[in-house]
């Protein structure tokens, strides 16, 4: 894959598309736990967090990780809360307006994060819900493995 990020059209188009007709905690340990596989099958240092309405349902950390991957989870999640969009998109969105994130919205940088990785748990007819984040690759490896496994889960 390509190493530019995705215009702010195909991350749209992307969390249109990635919407579920309900979530539950079978749903985000099932969506935990596939993320978990394939960090495992291709040897990639991750921690993985899926919440729901603020409530941790799934959180694994495998090894090569370390407490800033945690960090990251938080800041990149309160950009998901704060936005209703992943936070690839929120960056993304600054950049086309000629900006970046912390210049537009000048949030703590300690608190946001708008780096690849965490995206809506959106359900259809809601809204977010919640959040499927990754942290330890590079922010576009972070963005692409969360949505190829909620892809995975709505193709089941």
């Amino acid at each position: 894959m390509a190493d530019s990020s995705p215009s702010l059209a195909e991350l749209a188009a992307e969390e249109e598309e990635l919407q579920f007709g309900s979530f539950t905690n079978d749903d985000a340990w099932d969506l935990g736990a596939a993320l978990v596989a394939a960090a495992r099958r291709d040897g990639a240092p991750v921690a993985v967090d899926v919440s729901r309405h603020g409530h941790q349902l799934f959180h694994a950390s495998l090894p090569g990780t370390s407490p800033d991957n945690d960090s990251w989870i938080q800041r990149k999640t309160r950009v998901v809360q704060r936005f209703g969009h992943s936070s690839l998109h929120v960056r993304q969105a600054s950049i086309e307006r000629g900006t970046t994130f912390e210049a537009e919205f000048g949030l703590d940088p300690a608190l946001y994060a708008a780096h690849g990785g965490a995206f809506p748990v959106a359900v259809r007819s809601v809204g977010p819900v919640g959040a499927v984040v990754v942290s330890g690759l590079p922010q576009l490896e972070d963005h692409r493995m969360v949505v190829a496994a909620i892809r995975a889960h709505l193709g089941r």
